[in-house]
């Protein structure tokens, strides 16, 4: 009976707490400075180097943009008015630069306020599609890129609403274009329906769906419909001179692929019953090969409804799966198929077959590979030479494998065997070149091969150009970076064989821009761009990557920034800023992959901006949670957090620049999770901030981040990692925000709202802020400058200007 009387108490005190009228608010002019410069722009480059693409947008969105009608549905968000993702991140202004020595010029014809998405590489690279958004929906247009000219190809009328809206015919004349269907039907207005009867779902005894806790998901029959309506397209060809012709009539189209040849189309289209338990990703769905023309040649794949796949992170479904084309044939298409039932449990010598058949496909089906575990990708070279990727996430296990696809007699060799964590051992990616069909293949010289690898050691960030002999597997260094005081990193292959690549390098000061650099010719450096510092006010702030030790042993590394204002021999407040990663050995998780020498970027989430309001910050501070051989990662969870925080104080407070009593912690996402566990298990800060977190682990029952057991598989461990079951512990003033339309899987707004109201109700120090209209990650204007403002009032509050009394009682602790 008391339990009961304390819990009606509880609940009368959490009913009761206040709310803030509070306006957006915009943060100190030192932090709002480096928040409102301006972007530098995207660019994109053709596979020869010689023209280049820039694209310009604003940093932020509007509140108003975010305010636009909005229906989420299938774990897609709509704006039904548009028929393009109410998300995307829009261009504004695009420039081309068709001469590597000459200057950026202006795109002709573009419209007035664009809202440019979609760009597309034609095959020849001649042109570029786009999509640009009016208030009434999503136009095609296309980009000369000779003449730097743009022209509208339809009116607004394309579907975007499954992404992809338009895919280019092989000859570079025409594009195959998702437009509004002439019957679709009306939405409903879910708000406004009225019910003709409930909701009713059903399990089956013995069939277990241990799915996620998605979000956006249908929810009853008028999501069904308008999910269905909102998905419908015609298939229009539409050519260069803007005629259109209906090419296929209207269906829930996904998928569009042009064999390399050009004469077949892989269309998936997706199919009924859908589920209220996963998003669209996993409805069924049926692929379709067709003539370029539309014609029939054959239904390759039917995939079922995908609700109870096996247990663990590498469960797979049964059947084809991965279906595509050779990029080095004409017509050949490729799939992956499991050979232990799609269940990781089940032990076999391999995991998955890969086959192939022909154009028409109606003849032989042939088995070209085996995997020891899951297939991953193939990177397609010649008749007798491809390269093949697979990984196991258990263990953190990738292989590369070379083979011949034209004899599965042949023994594949394995090229390289390795953690995918390690960052010191990775060879690197293989480098491509476009073949005959514009296809993107391995580039080879006779049985050589080239790969471009990070060069991460522990003295910095060295990348390198490898050539490969594929036959003996050996590999000789072309080039690697000698740069020490900037940092260099290899974009892509102009030429391999010619030794021509794109390369960008930074400094901590200097902005970064792109190069064309010739091995070959004593690495000579030919610029591109010229983009400028725009952040001024910390070009010169000291920064530095420091390492220290964990006291079990453990390297641990952060960068360091000093404030701008620094003055040797004082002691200033920190802010800690990181994210918890797992790993299933030391040596992997101890490497240090951050560089002092990289562009110090503050982005919208970043804890730089307070370098110039008096904070040192340790920034990416290294939080590994680890658990070797049977042993979990989060079966330590918490002694490792607390272990990883301790040290990384101890290791700014030895150089002698903070009071550590006056110490931070922030996290997004997982890292707000980590967050509030330092917290709630520590003494070791002043303060916390949490953004998009989530706090109670058996709202997310079956697995969350990389933890594959459900919860009554481990109960004592989603028990002991949920900060909202140790909410009694928790005493430092902590800042929550959230925003109100999170997308991001098992971090509901209402962890927050639920763990707020836990905290408020025992009495902790607790702000919560929720940001309408913002998703996991912020966008709008509006909502990061009040963010930023939050979180600099309450660093001033409870970090710089601690209460005396409360600087001495957590020195005592």
């Amino acid at each position: 009976m008391k339990s009961w009387i304390n819990y009606i108490l509880l609940f009368i005190v959490i009913a009761g707490y206040s709310q803030e009228n509070l306006s957006y608010q915009k943060p100190h002019k030192n932090v709002l400075e480096l928040a409102e410069a301006p972007l530098a722009p995207s660019t994109i480059m053709d596979s020869k180097g010689e023209n280049i693409v820039f694209l310009y947008r604003s940093a932020y969105k509007s509140i108003e943009e975010l305010s636009e009608t909005e229906m989420r549905l299938g774990g897609l968000r709509i704006n039904p008015v548009t028929n393009i993702g109410s998300r995307t991140r829009y261009y504004n202004n695009i420039e081309v630069k068709n001469n590597i020595k000459g200057n950026p010029k202006a795109v002709s014809g573009l419209p007035e306020n664009g809202r440019f998405a979609n760009f597309s590489w034609s095959p020849n690279q001649k042109y570029m599609s786009f999509t640009n958004t009016v208030s009434t929906g999503a136009e095609l247009w296309i980009l000369d890129i000779k003449n730097g000219s743009a022209k509208k190809l339809t009116e607004p009328q394309l579907n975007a609403n499954m992404r992809t809206p338009a895919v280019w015919f092989k000859n570079s004349e025409a594009l195959l274009v998702k437009m509004l269907p002439k019957n679709r039907k009306a939405l409903i207005n879910t708000k406004e329906a009225v019910p003709t009867g409930p909701t009713i779902s059903v399990s089956e005894a013995g069939v277990k769906a241990q799915n996620r806790t998605y979000q956006d998901l249908l929810k009853n029959k008028n999501d069904e419909h308008n999910f269905e309506q909102l998905a419908q397209a015609e298939l229009h060809k539409v050519t260069l001179d803007g005629n259109s012709s209906l090419w296929k009539a209207s269906d829930m189209y996904r998928r569009i692929s042009f064999s390399p040849d050009g004469n077949y189309v892989l269309i998936t289209t997706i199919q009924k019953p859908f589920s209220y338990l996963v998003p669209y990703s996993r409805f069924p769905s049926e692929t379709i090969v067709y003539t370029s023309n539309g014609d029939l040649v054959k239904s390759m794949l039917q995939v079922p409804l995908i609700e109870d796949l096996p247990k663990g992170f590498m469960a797979e479904r049964t059947g084809m799966r991965d279906l595509g084309w050779r990029d080095d044939k004409p017509a050949t298409l490729y799939w992956a198929e499991v050979l232990d039932g799609g269940d990781p449990a089940n032990e076999v010598p391999f995991r998955d077959e890969v086959f192939q058949q022909d154009a028409p496909f109606n003849g032989k089906v042939t088995s070209i590979l085996k995997t020891k575990d899951r297939f991953s990708s193939i990177t397609w070279g010649t008749d007798n030479i491809a390269i093949a990727h697979d990984y196991w996430w258990n263990t953190r296990n990738t292989r590369t494998y070379v083979f011949n696809p034209s004899n599965a007699n042949i023994e594949p060799t394995v090229l390289f065997d390795r953690n995918y964590q390690d960052a010191y051992s990775n060879p690197g990616n293989f480098v491509y070149t476009k073949n005959e069909f514009n296809e993107y293949v391995l580039e080879l010289n006779n049985n050589k091969a080239y790969l471009i690898g990070e060069g991460y050691t522990e003295a910095g960030k060295f990348p390198f150009v490898d050539e490969i002999n594929l036959n003996t597997q050996k590999t000789k260094r072309l080039y690697q970076s000698t740069l020490t005081e900037k940092v260099e990193s290899i974009r892509s292959a102009v030429n391999a064989k010619e030794g021509t690549f794109l390369v960008s390098i930074e400094s901590k000061n200097e902005y970064p821009n792109y190069y064309i650099r010739n091995i070959k010719k004593k690495n000579k450096l030919t610029a591109l761009t010229s983009f400028e510092n725009p952040f001024k006010s910390i070009q010169n702030v000291k920064k530095e990557v420091i390492t220290y030790k964990r006291e079990d042993g453990l390297d641990l590394s952060g960068t360091l920034y000093l404030p701008t204002d620094y003055e040797k021999g004082k002691k200033y407040p920190m802010i800690l800023w990181a994210y918890p990663r797992e790993y299933k050995d030391k040596k992997s998780a101890g490497q240090n992959t951050s560089s002092s020498n990289e562009f110090t970027y503050p982005f919208y989430g970043s804890p730089i901006y307070w370098v110039t309001r008096g904070y040192v910050v340790l920034d990416d501070a290294a939080f590994p949670i680890i658990g070797e051989g049977d042993e979990q990662p989060n079966d330590t969870f918490i002694k490792q957090l607390v272990s990883n925080g301790k040290a990384a104080i101890d290791a700014v407070d030895a150089l002698g620049y903070v009071d550590r009593n006056r110490v931070a912690v922030g996290g997004h996402s997982y890292g707000a999770f980590m967050t509030a566990n330092l917290l709630s298990h520590s003494n070791l800060f002043a303060a916390g901030i949490a953004r998009s977190g989530a706090y109670n682990r058996t709202l997310t029952p079956f697995g969350f981040q990389s933890e594959e057991r459900n919860y009554w598989e481990a109960p004592e461990v989603y028990y002991n990692m949920s900060p909202f079951m140790h909410a009694e512990k928790m005493k430092t003033p902590l800042l929550l925000i959230h925003g109100e339309a999170d997308n991001n899987s098992g971090t509901y707004p209402l962890q927050s709202e639920r763990y707020f109201n836990a905290l408020k109700g025992l009495g902790a120090p607790v702000r919560l802020v929720m940001l309408p209209k913002e998703s996991h990650g912020y966008a709008a204007k509006e909502s990061i400058l009040h963010m930023l403002w939050e979180q600099d009032q309450w660093l001033e509050e409870h970090v710089k200007n601690k209460k005396e009394e409360e600087t001495e009682s957590s020195s005592k602790n």
